[in-house]
């Protein structure tokens, strides 16, 4: 996925960080506000939404790497690495305790 970024000042004047995003298989564009980051084994992650979408109830998770100061963003294949993953950004935005952890 491509990547622009764009800073804009929600009303509290707290800092919203925006990216374009171009799906690689329509090649269509869409906007993501940055809800989290989490650095998890290493690696870094971003919990994005889609930004004209206010009420979204759902959020995609995407791995980040970067090359130079360009960032990539790439969807995690892997089936154990993603659910890692959501399970940390599902516990830090709907504090659910993890019964199977236990």
């Amino acid at each position: 996925m491509q990547d622009n970024v764009n800073k804009e000042l929600a009303p509290d004047e707290e800092e919203v960080i925006v990216y374009t995003l171009t799906d690689e298989d329509t090649g269509e564009e869409c906007d993501y506000e940055l809800l989290a980051e989490a650095e998890i084994d290493g690696q870094l992650y971003y919990a994005m939404a889609p930004a004209d979408d206010e009420e979204a109830e759902e959020y995609v998770i995407l791995r980040v790497n970067e090359q130079g100061e360009e960032l990539i963003f790439e969807s995690i294949d892997d089936d154990d690495e993603f659910d890692k993953v959501e399970d940390y950004f599902n516990d830090l935005f709907f504090n659910e305790v993890d019964y199977d952890k236990e």
